[in-house]
């Protein structure tokens, strides 16, 4: 018989080394950024670990993994190594993991435990007893095995010899090698026998294997005469013996007698290069093939969700009955569907969260979604609709449509929530939830808010006392104070510096002069525009006077609270494009002018850190879900008549990666088309950069036949006849304003999809009626909706037609070039958006046109400050009036968010409460801590 064929392993491991290195080459060209990771842990500091951890590393480095070689010390304990092993659990970046054996450290520590700590889908090294225990049940292509009896195993298919059928002997039976060996051998239907160093039919059993593995830690303990002609010896043994004609005095043999077992094998191992360099190959491999079922869970692609199926009632219950009949998944469960990694979320709870914006720079790659603004037309005070919409178009997409697709709102005010008008969450069977939790704290974005605005009035009224109080000298000891014997400009008083020309670090090097420009902001308080804020409707503080107080001096001033959603700082997060953009939107917030006319801004003030601190959490958007259980955010909520009424910018973007570009990302504009959806392109898209793909178009029977000439909605009043009997002539009539808001949305040449929001009272001619009409006025499509009702089931038929509306042609533009004087923005915004004649800027308004455009901010964007209730400047006036003069009171501006808003009419930023306000209804329950009454 000729001698056996040598299964070389560094032959074969250089062969699986080079396809591996090929596998990641097509990973990182489909994925671009992405590396296949290994993390190796090690506690002390042994020679043999080091020398092992050297030639992972450096086979790592060869195919292409990103390997990073973690050292705890000696003196590590049981719970130190267990932290740096759960902190490697949560990391994205690391694919595989292995603890290299044995632990070196002065402590004890339980292995069993260590390895078992490690994620069973990054324990390539296949040690933890999850993954033995579906190796033992068969389950190979879930779950990983230990590297040196996968590299037996690529081993005997180099032979070419067919397993199944064979007879297999391993002799060893440890966790690393025998046991995994044997259950490896047995699931690729050979026979297996599983011998040790107490089986006293050893020879015997060794003469009948076919496969012969070899793992019992005993020199040469196999004889050459004991193996069957023509079987297959993998020799994993690694032992030393004494020979004296090594330099050494020792040299390295297996657990096989290679000279006279070679004789009778057809193939066998060397010891060295037969089974070792294979076990770091085989490390290698399972590293690749763990990047690789990360990519097929995670890889941007259709999301594995959870949706959750509704059970509808007739009559339909009220909206917080449904919310609380619904359980809510886990909200990490949410996140984990979506694609969000653990270290990319913060739980607040098991309903919310916030997300980081890392996800932004992971995904940058990604392409973006098709995003869709959801509006209405100039709506009754009742509202039609638009969240509700919202809502059931995501539902109908994500949870009956299967696409990726997310939902983009603001987080409402507590002071409608506790006024007449409620929550915000949407309603009927389109609800985000638990809507109690929406409407209430959320995650104390809102109360950051309320704290950063007040500190800017504070700091105002403190700098305005201490300059009339105190010398230059006095103020200049107290801005820049001695610490230690040493003074020193922090950056933020670097910056005050440079604005005003003094190019100086040293505050010892100061004139009186430049001491004085320093500390002298010099407020005229009749230009003061920040005011106070607080998230409740409080009509007692539209007007008040501070300073009252003996310490104050006398020094007292009228001022006014507004609500905190009106302050400009929600206005900066909500377009803000980062952490480090908000900061820098924050620094540039005019708060008045000085007496020399000059813009005093909060970087003057010397908050801006200030104000970051406070508000550092709230820029990562609110993670939510809907009643089906499809994923929202909720994030942002400013004004929609003296700010721009959209979410926040930021969760826009996370989203519109997250769905993919095959996905969808819903959001809603405030109030009608022609302010929330006008304000949507204007100013939200201008700083985003973002392009919108469709409009939906929000209307209801019971709007148009108000605009028809239907007599007044009021809240909180039965509705007359007109609107709960058919009346057609009333739905034609008030089509007028359908027809122009859809020509609104189409001035900015998107799609326009119209969703007649239906209720109980429409007739089918009614609702008809409405959908003739949009198609004539040139919508993409018209479709009646029943979402209220019936979830996203009721909006299946909007949900396709916006699916058509997004590959239909899109030529997105500005209205206006900010470029353009302030008066002519204005100007266009009346004539082509409202169907003015002209506008009339009344005294005050000339004013700010003129100190604006000196002090530089004739280029920012226009918000108009304007009532919802009608398209022109009287809410009394319906349907579509033409010839107006649109009269404009006052412009005020939000330098930090980047816009101009002049005043239409009479605008209060702080509502009252109504006579009988929602709260009345609103309960605790002391056993459960149920939330009970209406939103």
């Amino acid at each position: 018989m000729a001698p056996a064929e040598i299964l070389s392993g560094k032959i074969v491991s250089g062969q699986v080394r080079e396809r591996l290195k090929q596998q990641v080459v097509e990973m990182t060209e489909k994925f671009p950024g992405f590396r296949p990771g290994l993390a190796i842990l090690q506690v002390g500091n042994r020679d043999d670990s080091n020398l092992y951890i050297n030639m992972k590393l450096k086979a790592a480095a060869e195919i292409g993994i990103s390997a990073n070689h973690i050292k705890l010390p000696n003196t590590a304990t049981e719970a130190d190594v267990l932290k740096c092993i759960a902190s490697l659990n949560a990391d994205p970046a690391v694919h595989g993991f292995i603890v290299q054996l044995p632990l070196d450290s002065d402590n004890p520590i339980n292995t069993e435990k260590i390895t078992n700590a490690v994620a069973p889908e990054k324990d390539v090294d296949g040690l933890s007893s999850i993954n033995a225990g579906k190796l033992s049940r068969g389950d190979l292509g879930d779950c990983f095995i230990p590297c040196t009896p996968k590299g037996c195993m690529e081993l005997i298919r180099q032979t070419g010899v067919q397993v199944a059928g064979k007879r297999a002997v391993v002799i060893g039976r440890s966790k690393i090698v025998g046991a995994p060996m044997h259950d490896l051998l047995l699931w690729n239907n050979a026979t297996v026998t599983t011998c040790h160093s107490k089986t006293s039919t050893l020879a015997e059993e060794v003469g009948k294997a076919d496969i012969l593995v070899v793992a019992a830690g005993r020199a040469e303990m196999v004889k050459g005469e004991w193996i069957k002609p023509g079987a297959i010896v993998i020799d994993c043994g690694i032992n030393h013996v004494p020979d004296s004609t090594k330099a050494s005095g020792k040299r390295v043999v297996g657990d096989v007698a290679y000279n006279s077992a070679k004789e009778k094998a057809s193939f066998i191992t060397p010891v060295p290069g037969g089974v070792g360099p294979m076990t770091v190959a085989m490390l290698m491999q399972s590293t690749v093939e763990s990047a690789q079922r990360f990519l097929e869970k995670f890889q941007p692609g259709k999301w594995t969700i959870q949706y959750n199926q509704l059970t509808l009632k007739m009559p339909v219950p009220s909206d917080i009955e449904i919310s609380k009949s619904c359980m809510p998944k886990p909200i990490d469960q949410v996140a984990k569907e979506v694609g969000l990694f653990p270290d990319e979320v913060e739980l607040y709870g098991q309903t919310k969260a916030k997300v980081q914006l890392s996800v932004l720079k992971r995904l940058q790659n990604q392409p973006d979604g098709k995003y869709v603004v959801v509006t209405g037309i100039t709506p009754t005070p009742l509202g039609e609709g638009k969240s509700t919409t919202t809502v059931g178009l995501v539902q109908a997409l994500g949870a009956h449509l299967h696409q990726n697709v997310f939902a983009c709102v603001r987080q409402p005010s507590q002071g409608p929530t506790f006024g007449i008008k409620g929550g915000a969450a949407g309603g009927g069977y389109c609800q985000v939830v638990p809507m109690e939790e929406f409407n209430l704290h959320l995650t104390g974005d809102i109360h950051a808010i309320t704290a950063a605005n007040n500190l800017v009035a504070a700091a105002i009224d403190a700098r305005m006392f201490h300059e009339l109080t105190q010398s230059d000298q006095a103020l200049y000891n107290r801005l820049v104070p001695s610490v230690n014997g040493v003074r020193k400009f922090s950056d933020i008083q670097i910056r005050r510096l440079q604005k005003l020309g003094i190019n100086k670090t040293d505050p010892m090097a100061l004139t009186k002069e430049e001491v004085n420009a320093f500390v002298r902001l010099d407020i005229d308080p009749a230009t003061i525009t920040w005011q106070r804020v607080l998230d409740t409707n409080d009509r007692f503080l539209r007007k008040i006077t501070i300073g009252q107080s003996v310490t104050e001096k006398g020094f007292s001033r009228t001022a006014q609270f507004d609500i905190t959603v009106s302050s400009e700082i929600m206005a900066v997060l909500a377009l803000a494009d980062g952490l480090d953009d908000m900061k820098k939107r924050f620094g540039r917030m005019v708060v008045a002018s000085s007496k020399k006319g000059q813009p005093v801004t909060a970087d003057d003030l010397g908050v801006t850190g200030a104000l970051a601190v406070l508000m550092k959490d709230t820029v990562k958007p609110n993670l939510m879900q809907t009643l089906e259980g499809t994923p929202v955010f909720v994030h942002a909520g400013p004004f929609a008549n003296i700010a721009h009424g959209n979410s926040s910018v930021l969760a826009d973007k996370v989203a519109l990666k997250l769905v993919g570009k095959d996905g969808f990302v819903v959001t809603e504009a405030g109030f009608g088309a022609d302010i929330g959806m006008e304000k949507f392109f204007n100013i939200k898209c201008r700083y985003s950069g973002l392009r919108p793909h469709v409009v939906v178009l929000v209307a209801t029977v019971r709007a148009l036949k108000m605009h028809g000439g239907g007599p007044a909605v009021t809240a909180g009043v039965p509705l007359p006849k007109e609107y709960t009997e058919e009346n057609l002539q009333l739905v034609a009539k008030g089509c007028s304003n359908l027809n122009k808001q859809i020509q609104n949305a189409r001035m900015f040449g998107v799609p326009v999809v119209v969703a007649v929001n239906a209720f109980k009272t429409d007739t089918k001619a009614e609702l008809a009626l409405v959908v003739q009409h949009a198609k004539e006025a040139g919508a993409f499509d018209a479709v009646e909706c029943t979402h209220w009702a019936e979830g996203g089931k009721g909006a299946l038929t909007l949900a396709r037609a916006v699916q058509r509306a997004s590959q239909a042609p899109n030529n997105f533009r500005f209205l206006y070039n900010v470029e353009l004087p302030i008066v002519d923005k204005i100007r266009l915004i009346a004539q082509q958006v409202y169907g003015a004649r002209d506008i009339e800027l009344l005294p005050e308004a000339q004013e700010k046109v003129a100190l604006y455009t000196k002090q530089g901010f004739g280029n920012l964007p226009i918000c108009m400050a304007k009532t919802h209730l009608s398209l022109s400047h009287d809410p009394e006036q319906k349907g579509a009036p033409t010839g107006f003069v649109l009269p404009i009171r006052d412009i005020r501006a939000s330098v930090g968010a980047g816009f101009l808003y002049p005043l239409v009419g009479t605008m209060s930023t702080m509502p009252g409460l109504p006579t009988r306000p929602c709260f009345y209804d609103i309960d605790l329950d002391p056993v459960s801590g149920e939330v009970n009454g209406l939103f």
